[in-house]
């Protein structure tokens, strides 16, 4: 499995960015996708996931009405749109994979991830 970020980047309070996620390797449609982010000094923390089928979404209550997640499986690609940044927004930002049908926000249920993207909010 192969997950690669894109779309990172320095950028103003309040501006937006869009992130994604190009996976090979893999059956895409049946994996659950997720965003996490690790700020320095911090653990590594959930921000969204979304289902197989993109019907079922969720998110970490930090991002809710600013952070959409969706995902293409003809393009094998997720993506994160990043709305009203803030600098505590400021993170690597990581794609994961999850087999399986069902949605989770951990960490530890996810076996494959990405390098990361770098996030920077500031003026």
């Amino acid at each position: 499995v192969q997950l690669v970020e894109s779309g990172g980047g320095l950028v103003q309070p309040g501006g937006s960015l869009r992130l994604s996620c190009a996976a090979s390797r893999l059956t895409f449609s049946n994996y659950v996708m997720g965003w996490f982010r690790q700020a320095p000094g911090k653990e590594r923390e959930f921000v969204t996931t979304i289902s197989t089928s993109g019907g079922n979404t969720a998110y970490a209550n930090s991002v809710k009405g600013r952070f959409s997640i969706s995902r293409d499986n003809a393009k094998n690609t997720v993506y994160l749109q990043m709305n009203s940044l803030k600098p505590e927004d400021t993170a690597v930002y990581y794609c994961a994979a999850r087999s399986g049908a069902v949605v989770s926000g951990l960490v530890a249920d996810y076996a494959h991830w990405g390098q990361g993207t770098q996030v920077t909010v500031s003026a």
